[in-house]
């Protein structure tokens, strides 16, 4: 999930406590801030801190003049073989290619796990929103592979697409059956995404605050990692009596559109009805399954209504100038 769905999701937690509405209400936020900055803070710690401290064994920096899709392969290769051959960790990070101030040349690197090898290939430009600039048709993206020592065991997708800002990392680690595997971002959802870590922030926000902001904390914290368990990356959410991270439910992508404003809204909605039910009084004929169904199902079917119109328009006009010309 994206930020602004954990915070949003922190407050949700917080409303639930009616001490913290009561407390809101006299005119002290501190439990709602709690609930939005803990909710947030596990990928605060990976992304503004601990990545910075994750160093690289091996570093790929394609030629933003030329970038060739063979280096690429190779390095990837290159990176597997050598953790395969000496049992350690190896540590690989794949830059971006910058091509202008806003520009990016895209690619990817695939594992074929069927093959034993690795691929790569150029895709089209982009700018800094990801929007494509000038495309490239599949059939003429620059290819290229590397045979691979050993076999693969995915720690997540297949395929990894490489574009804007900064590129991912990966740690090759050897398996006791001989595979290797490519875990990757290796620095993120480790020891910060582990509820006992949670509970070790509680215990300090009770005995600053009181025991109402340590159960907030622990909650919203606990709510970052069960959503990131949605996803196909996993947490490490019983570090340290776990090393690695559990593998994902893989029912969404972190960046998808839809199951994070799904989050903000739910979360909204959330705290819309618990500070509703802490008022002295009450307006008649609404309830619970008036505001699931005005708030939740209308809204669902009019997003998606609207989205497949609007997918479908584009294709009628592709076809009509299609058959034009």
């Amino acid at each position: 999930m994206k930020g602004i769905a954990h915070f949003a999701i922190g407050i949700a937690a917080a409303s639930c406590f009616p001490e913290a509405v009561r407390a809101g209400a006299d005119g002290n936020p501190l439990f709602f801030i709690l609930g939005g900055v803990f909710g947030l803070l596990p990928d605060t710690i990976d992304f503004k801190f601990y990545r910075f401290f994750h160093r690289h064994d091996v570093e790929m920096i394609p030629d933003p003049r030329n970038p060739d899709p063979k280096l690429i392969a190779q390095a990837v290769a290159h990176a597997v073989n050598k953790a395969y051959e000496s049992r350690k960790p190896v540590r690989l990070k794949l830059d971006t290619i910058r091509m202008g101030s806003d520009l990016w040349r895209q690619y990817e690197v695939e594992f074929d796990v069927q093959g034993k090898r690795v691929c790569a290939s150029l895709g089209p430009t982009v700018n800094t929103s990801g929007a494509i600039v000038e495309p490239v048709p599949a059939t003429k993206r620059k290819k290229s592979s590397a045979a691979l020592l050993c076999n693969i065991k995915l720690d997540y997708e297949a395929v990894t697409k490489i574009d804007i800002l900064d590129g991912p990392s990966f740690q090759m680690e050897r398996m006791e059956d001989g595979r290797v595997m490519p875990r990757f971002m290796p620095w993120h959802r480790e020891w910060s995404h582990s509820v006992i870590i949670g509970l070790l922030f509680a215990l300090v926000g009770t005995l600053v605050w009181n025991w109402l902001a340590g159960a907030i904390i622990l909650c919203a914290y606990a709510f970052h990692v069960l959503v990131d368990q949605f996803g196909f990356m996993g947490s490490n959410y019983l570090f340290p009596f776990r090393r690695t991270r559990s593998e994902g439910m893989k029912l969404l992508h972190s960046g998808e559109s839809f199951p994070n404003l799904a989050a903000v809204w739910l979360s909204c909605l959330l705290i819309f009805w618990n500070l509703y039910s802490a008022l002295p009084w009450h307006m008649p004929h609404f309830n619970l399954a008036r505001l699931i169904f005005y708030g939740t199902i209308i809204p669902c079917g009019a997003y998606f209504g609207l989205r497949r119109m609007l997918a479908a328009r584009p294709v009628e006009a592709m076809t009509a100038t299609r058959t034009e010309s």
